[in-house]
């Protein structure tokens, strides 16, 4: 069979275009030599700063000395709290965060200086009620495909540590609370990643049963329940079954041992931390890629079936300092959460923007701002705590804050981390303040039909 010339030229100018399309974008031995003119071996600045570098922790090279010293232990303003925590390997850090806003009200109750609520106890309870939510929400989704984005993020990470204040909150309204010596911590609790593997493996498998069983028409609720039972069993193994109620007294400051009272958790809950309503909190965000003055929420971004998600007012930075510095006054903690690995001097326990100079020792400049750090990946929330102090200039304007964190004591300002008004503006994104310190046109924003924003939305990782 004959080809045509003409046939054939254009096959091969298809084919060159083709290839020229797909080399589009490579680096040439023309670019290469371009870019390695950026660093010079035979420049002494440069030769220097490989052999630091090379030897050398970054972080401790890039420390920036004379900042050292600007971020002191002292406060004008600071909530009466005692005892830190320590979540230890776990990612508990937002349970333990909200229970430590709690403390001081419970320990004020209680008449005694330290109190510890079983976040063992409350962590239990926790995980079995994401179990029920994932199969819930796998069973929802069932006419879907597997690799739909909704089935998908179910399926990828059925149930985890993470959570937010309203996670806490939903599970104490439900489940109350129990004193730390009613149910301790374990192995399991304090180092969790081997038990949730366990369960997520259990979970998956059950998972494709209730989907089958949803899509041959089948009673989901009693295989579902069976299902729950084997991750009660798995719980109970290794944390401990939680007690229906309990015996328990005080020695409060006044030397004073009560005498021994039956407790429920709930009635427990209600006697230590009264009048406790989760709808008497807001929710703020500071989150610039997305519109101010507006209500949000994010769908399925809770613990419990029938409880509240992360619904918040998104506001800027300044508008929230100005009610959290209410709080403080006022001697209420708040739940707080934030990019706390930026800028993290761990030596001195502070966080500021000017901690490390990595611009002087890299010579390269980095630009981004806070909006696209967060659109970049960049930055987001990681880990939550306890916002308890601020110190004011002369005219009660923020220079500093400080944390109650929950990795023990000998971490950071014995326990505690101090950081910049600077840093608050660039690496925290939310707070959580009682109602009676925000005026009323920002409570109002409360009454906006909330923009729902999905599950698997990045900006929303559950703090750990």
């Amino acid at each position: 069979m004959k080809i045509s010339y003409k046939l054939l030229l254009l096959a091969v100018i298809t084919l060159s275009v083709n290839t020229m399309k797909a080399q589009n974008g490579v680096l040439s031995e023309n670019d290469l030599n371009q870019i390695k003119k950026s660093y010079n071996i035979n420049d002494a600045y440069t030769k220097a700063v490989t052999n630091a570098v090379a030897n050398n922790d970054i972080k401790k090279l890039a420390l920036d000395n004379a900042n050292a010293s600007k971020l002191d232990g002292e406060f004008k303003y600071k909530v009466d709290v005692n005892g830190i925590s320590n979540q230890k390997s776990s990612g508990r850090c937002w349970m333990f965060t909200g229970l430590n806003v709690l403390r001081p009200i419970a320990a004020e109750k209680l008449n005694i200086d330290k109190f510890f609520f079983s976040t063992n106890y409350l962590y239990f309870w926790d995980i079995l009620e994401k179990s029920n939510l994932f199969m819930e929400a796998v069973i929802a989704s069932a006419d879907k495909t597997m690799d739909s984005r909704e089935v998908s993020h179910y399926f990828k990470n059925p149930v985890n540590d993470g959570g937010v204040w309203n996670s806490l909150a939903n599970v104490v309204t439900k489940y109350g609370a129990v004193p730390a010596s009613v149910m301790p911590e374990t192995n399991s609790s304090e180092s969790t990643s081997m038990m949730i593997r366990i369960i997520n493996r259990k979970l998956r498998e059950d998972g494709l049963s209730l989907r089958d069983a949803k899509n041959n028409s089948k009673d989901t609720k009693p295989l579902k329940i069976k299902m729950l039972g084997d991750i009660y069993k798995i719980l109970a193994i290794n944390l401990g079954e939680p007690p229906s109620e309990f015996q328990w007294r005080v020695k409060d400051k006044d030397g004073n041992l009560t005498e021994y009272k039956t407790y429920t958790p709930k009635s427990f809950f209600a006697e230590v931390v009264p009048g406790f309503d989760q709808n008497n909190y807001v929710l703020f965000m500071n989150d610039p890629t997305r519109e101010y003055y507006k209500l949000y929420e994010i769908e399925l971004d809770r613990n419990i079936q029938e409880g509240q998600n992360w619904k918040y007012i998104n506001l800027p930075s300044e508008e929230i300092k100005k009610y959290a510095v209410k709080s403080i006054k006022n001697n209420d903690a708040m739940y707080a959460s934030c990019d706390v690995g930026k800028f993290l001097n761990k030596e001195n326990g502070t966080l500021d923007p000017n901690n490390f100079d990595y611009e002087s020792l890299f010579n390269v400049k980095f630009n981004m701002d806070k909006k696209a750090r967060i659109q970049t990946f960049e930055s987001g929330s990681s880990h939550g705590m306890s916002l308890v102090a601020v110190d004011v200039d002369k005219n009660e304007t923020p220079t500093k804050w400080m944390f109650e964190n929950s990795w023990g004591a000998s971490y950071g300002y014995n326990g505690y981390l101090i950081f910049s008004d600077d840093w608050f503006n660039e690496y925290m994104f939310r707070v959580v303040i009682k109602k009676e310190y925000i005026d009323k046109k920002t409570l109002k924003i409360l009454d906006q039909k909330p923009t729902m924003l999905p599950a698997w939305d990045p900006m929303f990782s559950a703090d750990e």
